[in-house]
C-alpha cells in the first residue's frame, strides 16, 4: 500500500473506479473530517455512476446519529472520534445507500484536538465489504489541517484498494 500513497488522489481515484467497475461493485462514503473530499475525488473519476452513488458528509453528533444511524450511547461513550463510531458510520451508509462497499472517516483535522485529549491529526477510518465485518484503523498525521485531510483522503482510498485487491 506504501507504494499507492505516493500518487496522486485523481491517480488513486481512478484506479479504485476501474477496480469496482471490475468487481461490478459501487461504493458510499461517511465523511467527517474530510468533508466530502473522498467523494469529490470519486465524482471527478470518468465513468462515476458505475462504481459511486452517494456520500455522507456527516460533521455533527447529530447529522451522523440521524443520517448514517450512529448511536447515540456510541457517540456519547466513545465520542465521535472513535473505532466505534466509525465502524457505525460505514454500516449505516452501506444501510441506508444500500451499496456494499463504504469508506467512513472521523478525526482532528486540527488544528485542535478532542476535549478527551485526543491529539490533532487522529483519524479512524472504516471500510465496509460484501459480507465482512467492517474493517477499521486509526492513524495519525502530522501537518496542518489541509495536510491531515489530503493525507487521510489518500489513505482512505489506497487501503480500499488494497482491500479490494486482496
Amino acid at each position: 500500500m506504501n507504494s499507492l500513497l505516493c500518487l496522486p488522489v485523481a491517480m488513486l481515484s481512478s484506479q479504485l473506479g476501474e477496480l469496482l467497475t471490475q468487481k461490478k461493485l459501487r461504493v458510499t462514503t461517511a465523511e467527517s473530517c474530510t468533508g466530502g473530499q473522498i467523494a469529490t475525488a470519486l465524482c471527478a473519476t470518468g465513468d462515476t455512476p458505475e462504481f459511486f452513488g452517494s456520500g455522507f458528509v456527516t460533521f455533527t453528533d447529530e447529522a451522523k446519529s440521524t443520517l448514517l444511524h450512529v448511536s447515540t450511547d456510541t457517540l456519547a461513550r466513545w465520542t465521535a472520534v472513535s473505532e466505534q463510531t466509525a465502524s457505525e458510520m460505514v454500516q449505516g451508509a452501506c444501510a441506508v445507500s444500500h451499496e456494499p462497499v463504504g469508506i467512513a472517516v472521523t478525526g482532528y483535522a486540527g488544528p485542535d484536538g478532542g476535549e478527551d485529549g485526543t491529539p490533532a491529526g487522529t483519524v479512524w477510518f472504516a471500510w465496509a465489504l460484501p459480507g465482512e465485518p467492517p474493517i477499521t484503523e486509526m492513524r495519525r498525521f502530522s501537518g496542518d489541517c489541509t495536510s491531515v485531510v489530503e493525507q487521510a483522503v489518500k489513505y482512505a482510498l489506497a487501503a480500499l484498494i488494497t482491500l479490494l485487491s486482496r
